[in-house]
C-alpha cells in the first residue's frame, strides 16, 4: 500500500487549467481518470489526510503510485479526452456502466439494392436504418408481422434470397401475401426500396398518412362493390393500428426526447433510459455499475450520456431529461454531437415528469433485480479467489491469474496460449497466442518452457527499456507508440499451467532463469483435477465443490478452448492454401481471389481451365499452370484430432490469423 506523500507533485508544479489526469499503480497501469475545470484544485483535494478522503477514494491513492496530467483548452475537451482514456485503458476505479444483454433493434438494410427487416444486435452499421432498442426480440417480430400486411418488405436471408431466385419461386411470405417477392419480379427494385422507406416511415412516427391512405383505399373499394379488396384492407387497417397500440402514446405527437433516470446506493447504482420518438416510446436500455469512485448523482449522469452517445451509434435528440444536470460541458458536448441544441433537463411538471417517475420506478427494479443476481456472484468470487490463496499458501489473493494451454495435432501445427483473469472474470483484450518456433515435433514440457520464457523475457524487457525498475514519471513509459498498455507490462499474481509436475517444473525453469521469484506457479491436471505446486511429489486436492478449484478449472478450460481454436485456424490455413504457395507466378493477392471465387481447395481442383480463367486477374496460362500443379498433386487425406475426434477435411476456408496473435 503506496503513501500518497511519497509520489505528490512538488508544490506550485500543477496547472490552474482544465485538464485530464491518471492515476497510475506500481505496474503502471492506469487505474483511475478524471477531469477537471481547475487541475491544481482537483489534484489537491487527493492529498490530503487519507483518513479525511472517501473509503473508496482513500483505497484508490493508496493504490496509485504515480500521477499525471494533460492540460486542454476548454471543459469539452477535458470531457472528450476523459471518455476517450476510459475507453482506452479501462480503469479499475472509474465508473463503468455494465450492460447485462445487447438489446435486439429493428433493422431495414437501405444499403442493400433489395432491403431487407430483420432483427439485429451489436454495432450500428453504416446504411442500415434502426429502430428500438427494444426489450425482447419477440415484441420485435410480432411488429414485424402486423405490417408485412401493408409494407411485405422481404425479411428472408441473402441464401434463401439468392436461392429464390435461381429457381423462380418465391419462399412461403411471398405465397400468403407477407413479402412483395421480388426474388421472382413481382416488384422492380425500385418498387421494393419505395416499400421499404414507406415501413421506415411508418415506424418513424409517420403513421397518420399512412392510415388515411388505406382508410380512403377501403372506403374507395367498398363504393366501388370490391368488398374482398375492401375487406383486405380493413384487415390492413387493424393491422396498422394494433402495430400502433404496442408502441403507447406517452407525449404529445412530435416529440423527441430520451428520458434517464437513476436508482443508487452506497455501493451500485442501476440506470434505465427511454427512448421516445413521435411521442411513443420506442425502446429501452438499462445498464449497472459498482461505485468504485466517489460519485454523486450528476456525475453518474454524465457517466451515462458518455456511454449513451459517446459510441455515436446513438442519435442525440432534441430533448434528454435527466434527474440531475451534470456540467455545463455535456450540454455543449452533446450540441455538438446533434450539430444542433439539445434541450437537457430536469422535467417538474406535467407529462414529462409523470413519466419520468416510470422510468424511476424501472431503474429501482432494475437495482433490485441486479443485486439479487449480482451478490451471489460477487461473494463467489472473493470466495473462490481466497480458496486458492488458501489452499497455495500465497500471502494475497491473486488478483490476476495468468493460464498457459500447448495444443498441436499429432506433433503438427504447435501452439500455445495464453488467457488472463482479473478479479476471477476474463480479460480478453489481453488474451494472447503463439507458435512453437524453436523445435519442430511434439513435446509439451519444452513447448512450455519456450512460451513462458517468452513472455517473461518480454515482461523483463519492457521494464528495462524504462531505464529503472521503479514506474518512472513520465508519460507512456509501459505504454506503445499509440499510447496503449504494452503486451506483456504487467506480471500475475498466480501463473497457472495445464498439466502436472513436469510443465510445473518447466515454468518454474524458464522463471528461475530469467530472475523472476515472485511469480506463483501451480499446475492443473485434467485427469482428477489435482493442483500440482513446485517441488512438491503429493498435489494439493481441493473439494469437488469448492469455488477455489471451479475457478481453476474455468480458466484451465478457456486457455485449453483458445489455444485448439488457434491450431485448428492455423491447420486449415495450411491445408486449404499449402498446395498453392508452390505454384509458379501465383502470388497471395491471386491465391486468395482464387480460394474466395470458388470456397475451397476441393472445389478448385474440380475446376476446369475455362472455369479458373473467369477469375479476376487469372489469365490463360495461369490457369492452365495451376490446372496442371494441382493435378499432378493427391488431395490430402482426413485428419482425425486424436483429442476430440474431429474429422478435419481440406475444405475448410481460409482462415485469417487474428490480431492477439504472438508469432
Amino acid at each position: 500500500m503506496a503513501d500518497p506523500s511519497t509520489y505528490r507533485p512538488a508544490p506550485g508544479a500543477i496547472p490552474t487549467s482544465p485538464g485530464v489526469y491518471k492515476f497510475r499503480d506500481a505496474h503502471g497501469r492506469v487505474i483511475y481518470v478524471g477531469k477537471a475545470k481547475s487541475l491544481r484544485q482537483r489534484l489537491s483535494s487527493y492529498f490530503q489526510d487519507v483518513a479525511n478522503l472517501h473509503p473508496r477514494t482513500a483505497t484508490m491513492v493508496t493504490t496509485a503510485a504515480s500521477v499525471e496530467w494533460t492540460v486542454v483548452s476548454t471543459e469539452v475537451e477535458a470531457l472528450q479526452l476523459e471518455y476517450s482514456w476510459i475507453k482506452e485503458f479501462d480503469p479499475r476505479f472509474n465508473v463503468k456502466y455494465r450492460d447485462d444483454k445487447s438489446y435486439p433493434e429493428l433493422a431495414v438494410t437501405l444499403d442493400e439494392e433489395f432491403p431487407r427487416v430483420q432483427v439485429m444486435r451489436g454495432a450500428h452499421k453504416k446504411g442500415v436504418r434502426y429502430f428500438g432498442p427494444y426489450g425482447h426480440a419477440w415484441a420485435i417480430r410480432e411488429t414485424v408481422d402486423l405490417l408485412l400486411r401493408v409494407f411485405p418488405v422481404r425479411t428472408c436471408s441473402n441464401g434463401v434470397f439468392k436461392r429464390a431466385q435461381q429457381v423462380g419461386r418465391p419462399c412461403l411470405l411471398g405465397y400468403i401475401g407477407k413479402c412483395a417477392a421480388p426474388c421472382v419480379g413481382r416488384v422492380t427494385a425500385a418498387e421494393h426500396r419505395e416499400l421499404a422507406e414507406e415501413f421506415c416511415d411508418f415506424m418513424a412516427g409517420r403513421t397518420g398518412g399512412h392510415l388515411r391512405r388505406v382508410e380512403q383505399e377501403m372506403q374507395r373499394a367498398a363504393a366501388e362493390m370490391e368488398y374482398e379488396k375492401a375487406a383486405r384492407l380493413r384487415d390492413d387497417l387493424g393491422a396498422l393500428q394494433r402495430a400502433m397500440e404496442k408502441n403507447a402514446v406517452v407525449l404529445a405527437d412530435g416529440t423527441d426526447a430520451d428520458l434517464l433516470a437513476l436508482a443508487e446506493d452506497e455501493l451500485e447504482a442501476a440506470v434505465q433510459i427511454f427512448h421516445v420518438r413521435g411521442g411513443r416510446v420506442r425502446g429501452q436500455r438499462g445498464w449497472v455499475t459498482d461505485k468504485v469512485e466517489d460519485v454523486d448523482t450528476a456525475g453518474l449522469v454524465e457517466h451515462a450520456l458518455q456511454q449513451l452517445y459517446g459510441e455515436g451509434s446513438e442519435q442525440v435528440p432534441r430533448e434528454v431529461l435527466v434527474p440531475a444536470l451534470p456540467d455545463a460541458a455535456v450540454h455543449e458536448w452533446l450540441a455538438a454531437l446533434r450539430g444542433a441544441q439539445v434541450d437537457l433537463r430536469v422535467p417538474q411538471r406535467g407529462d414529462k415528469k409523470d413519466l419520468m417517475e416510470t422510468v424511476q420506478r424501472n431503474a429501482q427494479q432494475a437495482l433490485a433485480l441486479h443485486k439479487t443476481k449480482r451478490a451471489s456472484d460477487l461473494t463467489t468470487r472473493s470466495r473462490a479467489l481466497q480458496e486458492i490463496a488458501d489452499a497455495l499458501e500465497l500471502d494475497s489473493v491473486p488478483l490476476r491469474i495468468e493460464c498457459f494451454d500447448i495444443s498441436h495435432l499429432q506433433g503438427e501445427d504447435v501452439v500455445a496460449s495464453m488467457v488472463v483473469f482479473e478479479d476471477g472474470l476474463a480479460r480478453k483484450s489481453e488474451y494472447r497466442r503463439f507458435q512453437i518456433r524453436s523445435f519442430e515435433g511434439q513435446d509439451d514440457v519444452r513447448s512450455m518452457h519456450e512460451v513462458i520464457t517468452r513472455r517473461f523475457r518480454r515482461y523483463l524487457q519492457e521494464r528495462e527499456q524504462t531505464g529503472e525498475w521503479a514506474v518512472p514519471e513520465e508519460d507512456g513509459a509501459l505504454t506503445d507508440e499509440n499510447g496503449r498498455p504494452k503486451r506483456f507490462a504487467y506480471p500475475p499474481q498466480l501463473l497457472v499451467v495445464d498439466g502436472g509436475q513436469p510443465q510445473v517444473a518447466a515454468a518454474v525453469r524458464a522463471l528461475g532463469e530469467l530472475g523472476i521469484d515472485d511469480v506463483a506457479v501451480c499446475g492443473l491436471a485434467k485427469r482428477l483435477e489435482e493442483v500440482w505446486l513446485p517441488g512438491q511429489d503429493d498435489p494439493v486436492v481441493l473439494p469437488r465443490s469448492s469455488e477455489g478449484l471451479y475457478l481453476l478449472q474455468r480458466v484451465r478450460d478457456e486457455a485449453h478452448r483458445f489455444a485448439i481454436t488457434y491450431q485448428r485456424a492455423k491447420r486449415a490455413k495450411r491445408l486449404t492454401a499449402g498446395e498453392l504457395d508452390s505454384v509458379p507466378g501465383l502470388g497471395e493477392t491471386r491465391r486468395r481471389a482464387l480460394l474466395k471465387h470458388f470456397g475451397s481447395l476441393k472445389k478448385l481442383r474440380a475446376a476446369t481451365v475455362d472455369e479458373l480463367c473467369e477469375v479476376p486477374g487469372i489469365g490463360r496460362r495461369t490457369a492452365e499452370t495451376v490446372a496442371a500443379a494441382l493435378a499432378s498433386r493427391t488431395p490430402a487425406a482426413f485428419a482425425v484430432n486424436t483429442a476430440t475426434g474431429e474429422i478435419i477435411e481440406d475444405s475448410t476456408a481460409t482462415a485469417v490469423p487474428r490480431s492477439g496473435e504472438e508469432t
